[in-house]
């Protein structure tokens, strides 16, 4: 896939965002990425430097990058850049001139307190950053870049979008290949196996760490959450949830299915596991109708969430929904309650091109949980499914 022209497309977006929150330059300044990455690199350089670099990117479309002079190659080649400095000895004095010539007002600087796609900015960066300006103006002139971020990450664009489609499709094609391999008798750990195998052979990426992707809960006895998959046997009566994910071209799925395993003689689920879906996939739907540009994440939330406890269920504790990108999680606004480690997130507002997940889940006493969870993007109206969305329960046959 063409990811420089990505990179030149999401720089573009960002020089818009600048002029809408009228902030004049940002600055991402990182060394040594290998081993100490800034999340918005994937976004406006899509490649690791070594020596101290900088990247300004300014409202009025002048974009200044200075590396290393063995990067300087690589930059340019990427076409996003107008200038490119390629230095020898240190950075210090480029890095001056450069703001010097663009005489910003703001300075935004990646780091943030609630935003962790936003905090690229090492503290140790942060020291050295003020060492080089100090006895500049520039000095007091330094911001989070927090909300050109969140507004970059989340507002994905067409090709963004096409490949987190193919992500998706690839996601619901294996929860097909598992209803057909899972069978009563099965543990965990081999139904995972299955999975894994699967995307290894098609070559590729997981959203999140392989040890617990996929995520298999199956029975009462299972731990719920991030838990990896050990030696939970499948049985007949229970129920069976996936949390699946994998990366496609640099960007993420993330779902979650649900089946019953049926009893000898059942066709159908028991009243109690059909009722537990229904109030699933209820509170989803109830949340959909709230999910519109201008709504902070919050609301969206209770709507779901009250939705559970109204239906007589305990509150679930996470939150409904995340952004979905580059990162199953990918920073930014959450579709959260209140909460303390919501803080602020929480408080965003949904936009448009905002790719979120929506999940939640209730227990099903002795059988399990019931799980669902759906991708959809926010358009000028209401929303889009990326997923085909489950709207009945699947069964695992004996």
């Amino acid at each position: 896939m063409d990811d420089q022209k990505l990179i030149q497309e999401k720089i573009a977006q960002a020089t818009d965002i600048l002029r809408e929150f009228d902030i004049d330059v940002w600055l991402t300044f990182v060394r040594e990425t290998p081993l100490s990455p800034d999340p918005v690199l994937d976004f406006i350089l899509g490649q690791h430097v070594t020596w101290h670099s900088a990247f300004l990117i300014s409202r009025q479309g002048q974009h200044t990058a200075i590396v290393g002079h063995y990067d300087a190659e690589n930059v340019r080649n990427l076409g996003a850049y107008n200038q490119i400095v390629g230095y020898h000895q240190g950075i210090g004095d480029h890095l001056r001139a450069a703001l010097d010539t663009l005489q910003p007002r703001e300075i935004a600087i990646n780091y943030s307190t609630s935003d962790v796609a936003a905090d690229g900015l090492s503290h140790g960066m942060y020291l050295t950053l003020h060492q080089i300006l100090r006895d500049t103006p520039h000095a007091g002139r330094l911001m989070s870049a927090e909300n050109i971020i969140g507004a970059l990450r989340g507002r994905k664009s067409p090709t963004e979008v096409a490949r987190m489609r193919e992500a998706i499709a690839i996601t619901q094609e294996l929860f097909d290949e598992v209803e057909n391999f899972a069978r009563p008798g099965m543990t965990q750990r081999q139904i995972a196996s299955f999975v894994r195998q699967r995307i290894d052979e098609m070559d590729l990426g997981y959203a999140w760490d392989q040890q617990y992707n996929p995520i298999v809960t199956c029975g009462p006895q299972s731990a719920i959450g991030h838990a990896m998959p050990g030696d939970v046997v499948l049985e007949k009566g229970h129920t069976l949830h996936l949390d699946l994910g994998v990366k496609r071209y640099g960007y993420c799925s993330d779902l979650q299915r649900m089946w019953y395993v049926l009893k000898d003689g059942e066709t159908s689920a028991p009243a109690d596991v059909q009722r537990a879906f229904n109030v699933v996939r209820g509170a989803i739907k109830a949340s959909e109708q709230a999910l519109k540009p201008g709504t902070p994440g919050w609301q969206v939330d209770e709507i779901a969430r009250d939705y559970v406890t109204d239906n007589g269920y305990p509150e679930y504790m996470h939150a409904l929904g995340h952004l979905l990108g580059r990162s199953a999680h990918d920073g930014a606004t959450v579709l959260g309650p209140r909460w303390e480690k919501y803080a602020v997130i929480c408080e965003r507002l949904v936009e448009v091109g905002n790719v979120f997940t929506l999940e939640l889940h209730v227990p099903v006493p002795g059988r399990g949980i019931m799980s669902l969870e759906e991708d959809v993007l926010v358009t000028a109206n209401g929303i889009e499914y990326l997923s085909q969305p489950q709207t009945e329960l699947r069964f695992i046959r004996p």
